[in-house]
C-alpha cells in the first residue's frame, strides 16, 4: 500500500506482470482475451514490412482466380504466428521473460482471412529449473490460435527462459 500524494489517502497498486517461475503450472490451459480482429490493412502491412512477396497475400484479383480460399486473400502465417505469442504476452510473459529460447511443431490448420477475429490459448506444458543459470525455469509452452468460430487457425510450440520469483 501505499499514499496517494493528491488525496493523502492509502491506495492498493496493481502493477500488470506476467508469470514468475513458480506460478507456471503444468497443464493449466491460459485463454488470453480479448482476441484480435485482423484487418486488410494488418495482412498487407506485416507482409511488406518483412517483404513477403507471396500474391496470395498481396495480389486480391490475382487471389480470387485461385482455387481453395473463395477468392480470398490469406492472412500472412508468420502474422498469425506473432498475434497469437503477442496475445500471451500481457497474461504470461510481460517482465518476467528472460528469452525465447526457441519455436517447434508450427502448424496452420485452416487459413485465417481479413475479418477474422484471432483468439489465443496457451498450455503450459512442462517446466524445470535452469541448470546453468540460476534464478530462472525453462517453461514449455503450447501456443494457439482459434478463429471466431473456434477452428484452430495455427498452433505452435514454444521454449522459454523465465524468471523466478525474486527473494525477499
Amino acid at each position: 500500500m501505499s499514499t496517494e500524494p493528491a488525496t493523502g489517502q492509502m491506495t492498493n497498486r496493481v502493477v500488470q506482470r506476467g508469470l514468475w517461475f513458480e506460478e507456471f503450472a503444468e497443464g493449466t490451459l491460459y485463454e488470453h482475451r480479448p482476441g484480435r480482429t485482423v484487418t486488410e490493412a494488418d495482412n498487407v502491412l506485416f507482409t511488406t514490412l518483412t517483404m513477403n512477396t507471396q500474391a496470395l497475400h498481396l495480389d486480391a484479383a490475382w487471389s480470387a482466380t485461385q482455387p481453395g480460399f473463395g477468392g480470398q486473400r490469406l492472412v500472412n502465417s508468420m502474422f498469425t504466428l506473432s498475434t497469437i505469442v503477442g496475445l500471451s504476452v500481457s497474461q504470461l510473459t510481460q517482465g518476467t521473460l528472460v528469452a525465447n529460447l526457441g519455436f517447434s511443431d508450427i502448424a496452420f490448420p485452416a487459413p485465417l482471412f481479413a475479418g477474422d477475429t484471432l483468439y489465443a490459448e496457451t498450455e503450459c506444458t512442462g517446466k524445470r529449473e535452469s541448470r546453468s543459470r540460476p534464478g530462472e525455469g525453462v517453461v514449455s509452452l503450447l501456443h494457439i490460435g482459434r478463429n471466431q468460430d473456434g477452428v484452430v487457425v495455427a498452433r505452435a510450440a514454444r521454449a522459454t527462459l523465465v524468471r523466478r520469483r525474486p527473494v525477499d
